[in-house]
């Protein structure tokens, strides 16, 4: 199966793995404790795969275009926060669930948002090129949003050393890599095959990952249930909400047609990859916030399903600003 295959199909390969480790974790309870210990690696290499396919050498490529790049900035890390600031209104009175819907929808993703962009008819090269800036402002900017939201309750969270070894080992480390392993293979044609080859790795690896969550999270699930349903509303506000300030920001810049719609689909993708072990290695009364960030991941794939759809009939026709 190819790349391109396995991403059309990632909906429902998430989702059959996701049920199937709910159905195992219920009836083999006793499989919680060695598939916890199984994911912590599973998510380091998740995230080192997933790394080595966004262009961490070329960062200088992505201010090319100004007026896009600068529609992303100011979409993803203005536009976007203050879009999930005013969704909290409608969210239930809980820490967690507050937690893990800021922890999904802050984060602008580097991963599948490239795929939608070339099926959606966008400008897949200057999505490519956003990706890595993206990546790296929004680590730096993440702490300072969840500080801005929740105040000494993300204080309290962040002082704790669990959270300072997830981040130093599942996501540095293994961004390090990545951009060793890209440094590498620019030098080496065996190089560049290696990391063609590692880019059919994400989709399967992310399956297993949400499939252990899935079998060790059960109980985590269960209770998250009753919440589930407001939080599917926020979701969907803000696949709408993101859509139309694209549609603002691609007229304002006066991007053309492929430049919006690369816009669009990055300001309706978030990047669950990296906030998923930063959720995971919560303590145990936050727990709810893996489930949200998890949930998210399956809203916004079947919202992209959708986009697909009215990004280029809709929100960005060719026909609208025609082909420059």
């Amino acid at each position: 199966m190819t790349r391109e295959q396995l991403e059309r199909r990632q909906v429902w390969i998430y989702l059959a793995t996701i049920l199937s480790g709910l159905a195992l974790g219920s009836v083999a309870p006793s499989v919680s404790e060695p598939f916890e210990a199984m994911l912590w690696p599973l998510l380091g290499l998740l995230l080192y795969t997933t790394f080595t396919q966004v262009p961490l050498t070329h960062l200088p490529d992505a201010f090319r275009d100004g007026r896009f790049m600068g529609a992303v900035l100011a979409g993803n890390f203005l536009l976007i926060p203050l879009a999930v600031w005013g969704l909290l209104a409608f969210l239930p009175d809980d820490p967690a669930v507050r937690l893990g819907v800021l922890l999904v929808l802050l984060v602008p993703c580097t991963d599948w948002y490239i795929t939608f962009t070339h099926l959606g008819g966008g400008d897949a090269r200057r999505a490519i090129a956003a990706t890595p800036v993206n990546l790296l402002v929004q680590l730096g900017l993440l702490p300072v949003y969840l500080w801005l939201f929740m105040g000494n309750a993300f204080l309290e969270l962040l002082s704790g050393e669990r959270i300072a070894l997830i981040f130093l080992t599942v996501i540095v480390l293994p961004l390090i890599a990545a951009w060793l392993t890209e440094r590498w293979a620019e030098r080496r044609r065996r190089g560049e095959v290696l990391v063609e080859q590692i880019g059919l790795l994400p989709v399967p690896l992310l399956g297993v990952v949400v499939f252990l969550i899935a079998a060790s999270q059960v109980q985590a699930v269960a209770d998250a249930l009753p919440v589930l349903g407001h939080v599917l509303g926020v979701f969907v506000a803000f696949l709408l909400a993101a859509a139309l300030i694209g549609v603002f920001l691609a007229r304002a810049m006066g991007l053309p047609f492929g430049s919006a719609r690369a816009l669009i689909f990055s300001l309706g993708t978030r990047n669950s990859f990296v906030v998923l072990p930063l959720a995971l290695a919560l303590a145990s009364q936050w727990q709810t916030a893996t489930v949200v960030v998890v949930f998210q991941s399956l809203v916004e794939l079947l919202g992209m399903i959708a986009y697909l759809w009215l990004v280029p009939k809709l929100l960005a026709p060719a026909s609208a600003q025609g082909s420059r």
